[in-house]
């Protein structure tokens, strides 16, 4: 299941940073914070998991739905050209005693792809687990996003009051991140989650939301990186989301309301009636 592409590196403490595509995913956050990182790094792809045990491929329903779950491909003139299987690997920067992992949630045999990751820590000498993600939330753009945090350890708590993350309160559906911070515990392996609420009106990849979550991020791994490049796309795509929202005049109300309840620190953004609302303007500039 674990599939290693050459021999690990003998780290001390390392951190493992985990992006997963899917439940909290939200602007492409956990990806794209992940891929950005990757990519800026000295990193070197190490490891994968086979995709052929936790993965959906044929699932019942809609194109729209079914399309969710089917490998990608791509045929040029006839001939196939390519076959895209759900990507999960690992990546190491041995300077910075960093490993990543990058992914798609499982579908199924999340405890065997649990066990795939934190035996890859464990032989990494990983001590401590981070995931960075994002769920939609009625916040405005012009912000930079509120964070919401959980630990596998209430030892753990100062740190997320350290970094000005709150501590999430919730109950309903999990994700995967949550069930491998339970065995993390299990395991003895500290884990950390990191979400950013971002704003539920805009779609796709939403670059200030990756920019500022990264940077929260490198600070809680203590991580100095330049992100000037980030940065500037950052200003581009909240310039573009600015003079979407004003040719709308129903919907910059809104974000004006909501931009007073936030300096006031009065907004609460699970509010669903304002969540869905918002959800419904489509906002894409991506």
């Amino acid at each position: 299941m674990l599939k290693k592409k050459m021999p690990f590196p003998e780290l001390k403490g390392a951190r493992l940073v985990l992006g997963f595509s899917g439940w909290m995913d939200g602007g492409e956050v956990s990806t794209g914070a992940l891929e950005y990182l990757i990519e800026r790094l000295d990193t070197v792809e190490i490891a994968e998991i086979d995709p052929s045990r936790f993965f959906i491929y044929s699932f019942p329903g809609s194109m729209e739905i079914a399309a969710l779950f089917r490998p990608q491909i791509v045929i040029e003139e006839g001939i196939v050209r390519s076959l895209e299987e759900p990507s999960c690997t690992f990546h190491v920067d041995e300077k910075n005693g960093l490993v990543f992992f990058l992914g798609r949630e499982p579908n199924f045999n999340w405890e065997s792809f649990a066990e795939c990751i934190l035996s890859a820590a464990a032989e990494l000498n990983v001590s401590m687990i981070h995931f960075v993600g994002s769920v939609a939330s009625a916040v405005p753009h012009t912000r930079p996003p509120r964070y919401m945090g959980s630990v596998s350890n209430e030892r753990l708590l100062p740190i997320l009051r350290q970094h000005g993350i709150f501590p999430s309160c919730y109950s309903g559906p999990g994700s995967f991140i949550t069930y491998l911070s339970a065995r993390a515990s299990e395991k003895k392996i500290d884990m950390l989650t990191l979400v950013a609420e971002i704003p539920a009106y805009t779609d796709g990849r939403n670059v200030k939301c990756i920019f500022a979550a990264t940077r929260k991020l490198c600070s809680m791994i203590n991580l100095s990186l330049d992100t000037r490049d980030l940065a500037a796309l950052s200003k581009e795509f909240e310039d573009r989301v600015d003079a979407i929202v004003k040719s709308r005049p129903g919907l910059a109300e809104f974000v004006a309301r909501i931009e007073e309840e936030y300096d006031k620190d009065t907004l609460d953004s699970r509010r669903s009636d304002l969540r869905d609302w918002f959800k419904r303007q489509s906002i894409r500039v991506d």
